[in-house]
């Protein structure tokens, strides 16, 4: 049994890792301050049979440096798993300070807590994100990262440049875990599959930007959830690991696999691509599978027959 303190439990991926955790025996503490970027009840709906299996909730923000030092010194963590963050490209696009402000600042708080608290192994929410628009498919953890093309993406190269001075500085363990396009049950109503299911079961037309070349790695929640519960566990000093589907999607192949698991045709709003948006994102996971023993064990079609599921059975009101 460990002691591990989530931030952001309350979240999409947050709420998957907390559970699977608490199934193992571990002792959890979730900090999470119910950010409004998508409704406080949703959040809430997913940490309640999380408090009833036995999680202990701090309600505080990661950019309160003495909630964080309170919240430590009460949970004793052994190791944390650093969640908490404003998270997407096209809304930093609109607030950038304010993303490198929670995601900078706050996880700059929440290291000086663990480094306070004796907490030994730090393992960061990062992104494929930060591979920017030039890195060579598929990505590789050895890639450059110095021309992020959003605030988001270059608040998660400036955490991940944080962690690794807190690991030179106060031998702090550091597991940096790139995901890439995480989907599941709970999804963010503002993603890409969550979102173009509820349009298109509603007979509503999809925001289909560019001509639906650009491709994602997709993954499923549990795979992820298996990485990072991994990276809570294996013997490591600093590291940076992908934790991805291992196979690219492209935007009209997405919609077509849509199409055939929630049995509806998709209406198309055609518009041009976002600034921001990267044309693919592919991950390596090889590093990851050698490390954390990670390997991704849900193609993409299993997974949006998964999720067509979900949103039309316990998930039709997760709006």
């Amino acid at each position: 049994m460990k002691r591990v303190l989530v931030t952001g439990g309350a979240g999409f991926i947050g709420s998957h890792v907390v559970r699977r955790l608490l199934e193992r025996g571990d002792e959890i503490a979730i900090v999470d301050n119910f950010d409004p970027f998508y409704p406080e009840r949703l959040k809430r709906r997913a940490l309640e049979p999380l408090l009833e299996r036995g999680a202990r909730l701090f309600q505080s923000d990661i950019r309160d440096q003495e909630a964080m030092h309170a919240a430590f010194a009460a949970a004793r963590p052994e190791v944390v798993v650093h969640l908490a963050a404003l998270a997407g490209v096209r809304p930093s696009l609109e607030r950038p300070a304010a993303y490198l402000d929670v995601n900078v600042t706050g996880t700059a708080c929440v290291l000086e807590a663990a480094r306070k608290a004796g907490t030994r192994r730090f393992v960061l929410g990062s992104s494929s994100s930060v591979y920017g628009a030039h890195a060579a498919a598929p990505f590789r953890e050895t890639a450059r990262i110095d021309a992020p093309e959003s605030p988001y993406a270059a608040s998660k190269v400036a955490s991940e440049v944080l962690a690794r001075t807190f690991h030179n500085l106060y031998q702090v363990e550091v597991a940096a875990l790139r995901f890439f396009t995480v989907y599941g049950p709970r999804q963010r109503p503002d993603l890409a599959i969550h979102k173009f299911s509820r349009r298109m079961l509603a007979g509503q037309p999809l925001p289909f930007f560019g001509d639906g070349s650009s491709r994602r790695d997709y993954t499923w929640v549990d795979d992820i959830v298996q990485g990072v519960v991994a990276a809570c566990d294996v013997p490591l000093a600093f590291d940076i690991l992908n934790l991805g589907g291992a196979r690219t999607t492209s935007l009209a192949e997405l919609v077509a696999l849509l199409e055939s698991a929630l049995g509806v045709q998709a209406v198309l709003d055609r518009q041009p691509a976002q600034p921001g948006d990267v044309p693919l994102t592919s991950a390596d996971v090889s590093h990851a599978g050698e490390v954390l023993g990670y390997s991704p064990g849900t193609p993409i079609g299993d997974g949006i027959r998964k999720f067509a599921e979900w949103v039309q059975g316990d998930g039709r009101d997760w709006i």
